[in-house]
């Protein structure tokens, strides 16, 4: 059970706190969803550590494999969009086997993980949102603009930033960057196949070689000019699929794209935005198209090919917003 799901517990504990109020004859005009808990502060001594021994026991009686950390959870996840692509195993008697780690961010950190089953293996990306000392926690409001969780307590955990809500945040962050991955996969942009979601994980399809060396960041290469001018050309026709799709990365740099066998591929996309529906939308597209074109123009490409401002201008026209 994730400590996401021990916190809901928690909390649903309060939900019917109105409905007994009614009964003893007092009125209230709160709705159910907004019930307030009838004890205040944090959790009691008691309470932390009847959860802590809850969370142990679990722990101990997980059925774990002898040849890995875990079985598949392929079967309890959200899964990514279909066709499924021939190298992924959706087996449920797969071992997840973790390899090591391959990134540490503010935000999440990835891990290598091998997926087998016989003689059949693949390597996936596990990138697991961590709710502490999360950089966009002080800078969600443009991006979250209009997103609302079902559940006003949830709401105002999320705003008050409090232990339970900064884990709501993750969560949301994952939900959004597996379905911006599943929405641009379907429409052919060159991002990673989105496995599987699950919580504050999210698997992904493992963009190196076969020895679990991860591909570059463009940021790590140093291409020659006709290599330059490939990956310009490469760039521009991801931005006009995103545009046609009506949303901007949001937060494109030279580290959120990778050089994988000459070919570019855009990652890291949960604060991707929707050009239309975010009032703020054109400011992410003209900031996205800025930052990257400046990468470009230090690595010696030509101003009248990678100019900022022609190149926002045609996105806009393309997304229908000129």
């Amino acid at each position: 059970m994730r400590e996401h799901d021990l916190f809901e517990r928690y909390e649903s504990a309060f939900d019917g706190a109105d409905d007994t109020m009614r009964r003893k004859g007092k009125r209230t005009n709160r709705r159910a969803d907004d019930a307030e808990p009838t004890r205040r502060g944090r959790m009691t001594e008691e309470e932390k550590l009847r959860v802590s021994r809850l969370r142990e026991d679990q722990l101990s009686s997980a059925d774990t494999p002898e040849d890995g950390d875990r079985w598949s959870t392929w079967g309890d996840a959200d899964q990514g969009p279909k066709p499924h692509p021939d190298w992924l195993i959706t087996e449920l008697a797969a071992v997840d086997r973790e390899l090591g780690i391959v990134k540490t961010g503010k935000e999440a950190d990835v891990f290598l993980l091998e997926r087998a089953i016989g003689d059949r293996s693949t390597l996936l990306a596990a990138k697991r949102y961590r709710s502490n000392d999360h950089r966009m926690f002080h800078r969600d409001a443009g991006y979250l603009e209009g997103r609302r969780m079902k559940k006003s307590r949830e709401t105002r955990a999320i705003a008050n930033r409090t232990a339970f809500g900064r884990n709501l945040i993750a969560e949301q962050w994952t939900v959004a960057e597996f379905a911006a991955l599943s929405k641009l996969w379907q429409i052919g942009a060159p991002v990673p196949y989105p496995v599987q979601r699950s919580g504050t994980e999210l698997l992904l399809e493992f963009i190196g070689d076969a020895d679990g060396n991860a591909a570059p960041r463009l940021a790590q290469t140093r291409p020659d000019e006709d290599e330059l001018l490939d990956l310009w050309r490469q760039l521009v026709a991801t931005l006009m699929t995103l545009a046609e799709a009506g949303i901007t990365h949001g937060d494109l740099s030279a580290y959120n794209l990778m050089v994988h066998d000459g070919r570019l591929i855009m990652i890291d996309l949960p604060q991707v935005v929707d050009l239309v529906a975010n009032p703020r939308g054109p400011e992410f597209l003209d900031r996205d198209v800025r930052n990257i074109c400046g990468w470009f123009a230090s690595r010696g490409l030509p101003t009248e090919i990678g100019d900022p401002s022609s190149l926002v201008a045609t996105l806009l026209d393309v997304a229908g917003m000129a």
